[in-house]
């Protein structure tokens, strides 16, 4: 572990006066791998505060281009950004607001095909995207590579966000589950929540998205309780949070085919 800079101490000064983080805490969070799946109103809070926080590497996966309609909530960018690559855009603010940190695009959509190459040399994966087959897709390939999968979702005034870490287990010793014990199978397309036909609060996705990155910094730097096994969910119009704890399914289809304390059940 290589000691921090001078320039690295006065960066992050703030990090590393919290006894809980220390200098040791913030050389973890640089030696991190953190791949953000998403660059929109979820991923922007997230990107941005990774990349303040110094998280060593960080990947970005997104194939559209800025729109009109993102600026409402997506806050990385600004109206002379429209028709550009919200991937590209994201690494130039990154370079901006850190660049010593070192920041890989994937430009393409996450499918069966790609999601193992794409992971692979990340420690923790964090999505914000709008769709089921992108986080079923993920939530198998995270399985299959033993990754911490952080699932991140907003509507109208409301998000979640959870944390998937099914091949270890629980504080109470039971098995933790994945993203198909907690939704084992897309809803109906009508019961869906789609921002794009509902409209959505600009804010719950800055609220929800650095939830999200708290998660990542926790789960980078070993801090405080991971929510693995629960689900956080903020109701931004009663302003009050909640925790419920999710129960893994010995009968999924994914988790039971990879993860080693379920093949023994």
């Amino acid at each position: 572990m290589m000691a921090l800079s001078p320039k690295q101490i006065e960066r992050y000064k703030r990090h590393i006066l919290l006894k809980e983080m220390g200098g040791q805490g913030q050389q973890k969070l640089l030696e991190t791998k953190v791949l953000i799946v998403g660059a929109g109103g979820l991923g922007s809070p997230i990107i941005l505060y990774l990349a303040a926080a110094g998280i060593g590497t960080i990947g970005i996966c997104d194939d559209d281009m800025v729109a009109l309609s993102n600026l409402q909530r997506q806050i990385l960018y600004t109206t002379d950004h429209i028709g550009r690559s919200k991937a590209q855009t994201a690494r130039s603010h990154i370079r901006q607001l850190n660049p010593e940190l070192t920041v890989h695009l994937h430009q393409e959509r996450i499918d069966s095909k790609n999601a193992h190459k794409i992971i692979e040399n990340y420690d923790i994966i964090v999505e914000g995207v709008d769709n089921f087959d992108t986080r079923f897709t993920l939530n198998k390939a995270c399985l299959e590579q033993q990754k911490t999968f952080i699932s991140a979702a907003v509507g109208r005034f409301e998000g979640q966000i959870a944390t998937f870490k099914p091949w270890q287990k629980s504080p109470t010793g039971e098995a933790l589950p994945c993203y198909r014990c907690f939704v084992p199978d897309a809803p109906p397309r009508d019961e869906q929540i789609n921002c794009e036909e509902e409209g959505i609060l600009g804010a719950i996705t800055g609220v929800v998205g650095s939830l999200a990155a708290m998660e990542v910094l926790k789960e980078a730097a070993n801090l405080g309780a991971s929510l693995a096994g629960r689900l956080l969910i903020y109701d931004g119009l009663e302003a009050t949070t909640r925790l419920i704890t999710l129960k893994s399914d010995p009968a999924c289809t994914d988790c039971k085919a990879c993860s080693p304390l379920k093949k023994h059940e």
